[in-house]
């Protein structure tokens, strides 16, 4: 089975390596889903979301929120910022899959096919 949760946090970021408008700094609201996988235990859940958003708070939201993405990750694309979410939680969850929007229209996924330990 798979369980989600999403989270929004606010961030600012450029995009060193682009050439637009994004290579200047600005904000975003993203949108982060959090996807896990397991076997509901004998209380009939595989997690519970009260631990899941815990540990997403602790690993990544207190890190990222109202902060420069530029200071915690070199490039911090779409990509690249999934890829450092999933770094920051694989100890301490199943994942599964985990998906960023940059907007409302734009996301990206990185799933564990995608992660080379």
């Amino acid at each position: 089975m798979l369980l989600s949760k999403e989270f929004k946090f606010h961030s600012a970021h450029f995009l060193p390596s682009y050439h637009g408008k994004c290579e200047n700094l600005h904000g975003h609201t993203y949108k982060l889903r959090v996807t896990i996988e397991g076997q509901p235990d004998e209380e009939g859940m595989i997690k519970d979301f009260v631990e899941v958003k815990k540990i997403v708070q602790e690993k990544v939201i207190d890190k990222v929120d109202h902060f420069n993405l530029n200071e915690i990750i070199k490039n911090p694309s779409a990509e690249n910022i999934a890829v450092w979410i999933w770094q920051q939680l694989k100890e301490d969850l199943n994942l599964f899959e985990i998906q960023v929007w940059e907007t409302e229209t734009a996301s990206v996924t990185v799933g564990r096919q995608d992660i080379k330990s």
